[in-house]
């Protein structure tokens, strides 16, 4: 019960500490989220990715100008 107590007393006593609280969470899940993803993403279609494929297409040349 004092976890319960603790937990309400700091983050859904006052309006505005829940509201923050609710947009700190949903930012933190978002950078969360995009960075799994985006590792995962890169593992699944590693090799055919520009990143990986560049140096065949891109000369030095091409890249200075």
């Amino acid at each position: 019960m004092a976890i319960s107590t603790t937990i309400y007393n700091i983050f859904f006593r006052r309006n505005s500490i829940m509201v923050g609280s609710a947009f700190a969470g949903a930012f933190a899940f978002e950078m969360a989220f995009d960075t799994v993803t985006n590792k995962y993403w890169e593992a699944h279609n590693q090799g055919k990715l520009w990143k990986d494929i560049k140096y065949k297409y891109v000369t030095k040349d091409e890249d200075e100008e």
